[in-house]
């Protein structure tokens, strides 16, 4: 397991959430409803991959002490299940609910967090319309805006970690290329101009690096994006929006996966709108592709393998 990756979050979830909640609890006296009361309050101050990052700490902590036989049963499994249940996204159209509604909104956010400081904007405007983690904005540089091919690559994340900030591959340890889209150009063009391929991209107003825990503070995320009607919008909810725009745009599903660094193209599906719509584009792209189709006369005359 890398250690800079999910068990330091594991490690973090252990120290901040679990052992302030159960600590002071011998482990044979923790129970079913102790526990569901505890991520009953988490959920209504974290998000969900934070409450996955707690649980799981949890349930090996209990799972040791049924080895140990402290306890006969893992009261967390229960909840663990239903809980990360409610999460699941490999379901067609499933993530679109979290992405913004068109690049109107998009820039009308990028203006209020622009308020506070210019990198903010910035910020907003690279996750959404690159489809980035946060983490992945904030390891980019200069040197990965590639002006020739119109291409932005994602090569790394950087983050807080344990005994500072960890720089890293991407969470699905490739780099993967970007298109560059129109409504990004002004942005990339600033923030490349006059500097070196191996300068940061972007930094924050004081120099440092822009984590998304950065950003919720500078700009009272929540605050701002409830007074823009938006409530509810996450700063990881930037990455669905770009997301959820390439797939209505029509790039092809295998493209997008590849674009995104999922794994599993069961995931990139989520993104995909729930109705029939992209079979429609395939039948018209079909059609366009047969009407132009050279006859098999003009086929025999071709070069021969």
């Amino acid at each position: 397991m890398d250690p800079t990756s999910t068990a330091e979050l594991y490690d973090t979830g252990l120290r901040l959430r679990v052992l302030p909640a159960l600590g002071h609890v011998r482990v044979a006296k923790i129970t079913a409803g102790m526990i569901d009361r505890t991520i009953d309050a988490w959920e209504v101050e974290h998000s969900a991959s934070t409450i996955k990052n707690s649980i799981a700490p949890l349930v090996r902590v209990l799972d040791e002490a049924v080895r140990d036989d402290i306890i006969s049963i893992n009261p967390a499994k229960h909840r663990a299940r239903r809980n990360l249940g409610k999460h699941v996204t490999h379901t067609t159209g499933a993530l679109r609910q979290y992405a913004l509604p068109d690049l109107a909104t998009l820039r009308k956010l990028a203006t209020a967090c622009g308020k506070v400081h210019q990198s903010y904007s910035d910020h907003v405007m690279l996750a959404a319309l690159l489809a980035a983690r946060g983490s992945e904005v904030a390891g980019l540089r200069v040197g990965d805006v590639d002006w020739e091919n119109h291409i932005v690559w994602i090569r790394r994340q950087h983050y807080p970690g344990k005994g500072g900030l960890v720089v890293k591959q991407t969470k699905g340890r490739r780099d993967r290329p970007v298109p560059m889209l129109d409504a990004l150009e002004s942005v990339l063009e600033r923030l490349t101009t006059d500097k070196k391929p191996d300068d940061p991209l972007l930094r924050g107003p004081r120099g440092g690096v822009l984590t998304t825990a950065t950003v919720r503070d500078a700009t009272r995320w929540d605050d701002l994006v409830a007074g823009l009607n938006l409530t509810g919008l996450t700063r990881h909810g930037l990455r669905h929006t770009g997301a959820t725009w390439m797939a209505d745009a029509g790039i092809a599903l295998h493209v997008l996966q590849e674009i995104l660094g999922h794994q599993s193209i069961e995931t990139t599906k989520g993104y995909l709108h729930p109705d029939h719509r992209h079979l429609a584009e395939a039948a018209r792209q079909a059609n366009q592709f047969l009407s132009n189709t050279p006859t098999r006369k003009d086929i025999s005359n071709g070069p021969r393998l």
